[in-house]
């Protein structure tokens, strides 16, 4: 499976960004985001990507594993909660502005999958149902959504919009998610499968078509995602 190490100056932090990537550039183009306190290696040093490799070796996916910057955003109590949410959504500038045209242009498609497991399943999710013009697939292992803690009770617009729990229910059109292919992972030893359930019953209610998979025997590990994500990609 090849890697490759990308570094680049992004002016939406202005500071420099590490990637790696995997595969050829064929396929689905697969953004993987790390869960808390992990970075760009965290879903190689796990074992996630070699769960996939067989499908990026044959062209199926080329998986983009970014860094994250959670410890300077959601955990950075030395900052006031507006200036955390504001540091969130520069990183996703990154992601949807820097990250997603690399990939596309790769790819030479318009459309990205995203992925993740616990709060990068957060952040998948967040941005998969923000731009949900630029995702196609959205694979969320064990997600762990609800962010309202990291704020100590401040709230702004910009935590409400950043929020899937506030704002899905108020969304005017949901028909916009129509080509997105969702899927829900979680399993009966998952400590965030309350999570998975509630952002679940929210699309229900709107009529947002996804699959949720509660597994027998699964929790909030790296084994039980290691076999969740390579079944998820042979249903493509």
């Amino acid at each position: 499976m090849q890697e490759r190490y990308i570094k680049w100056w992004t002016p939406y932090l202005s500071r420099e960004f590490e990637m790696l990537v995997f595969g050829n550039g064929g396929g689905l183009p697969l953004i993987i985001f790390p869960t808390s306190f992990g970075n760009y290696r965290q879903n190689k040093d796990f074992g996630l990507i070699d769960s996939v490799a067989w499908f990026a070796d044959n062209n199926r996916v080329t998986v983009y594993c970014p860094d994250a910057i959670d410890l300077d955003s959601f955990y950075n109590k030395s900052i006031h909660p507006a200036d955390r949410i504001r540091t969130h959504i520069a990183y996703e500038n990154v992601i949807v502005r820097d990250v997603f045209d690399f990939a596309r242009r790769e790819g030479s498609t318009h459309r990205v999958g995203v992925c993740g497991a616990s709060l990068g399943a957060y952040h998948a999710a967040n941005i998969a149902f923000r731009h949900a013009d630029a995702v196609s697939h959205l694979i969320s292992l064990s997600g762990a959504f609800e962010i309202s803690d990291f704020f100590d009770g401040y709230h702004d617009d910009n935590i409400y919009f950043n929020n899937p729990y506030e704002y899905l229910p108020n969304m005017p059109d949901p028909w916009k998610y129509n080509h997105m292919n969702i899927i829900l992972g979680t399993g009966e030893w998952d400590n965030t499968r309350h999570e998975s359930m509630r952002l679940s019953g929210i699309l229900n209610s709107k009529g947002i078509r996804h699959w949720l998979d509660d597994r027998k025997w699964c929790g909030h590990e790296w084994k039980y995602w290691r076999d969740m994500l390579p079944y998820y990609l042979s249903t493509f």
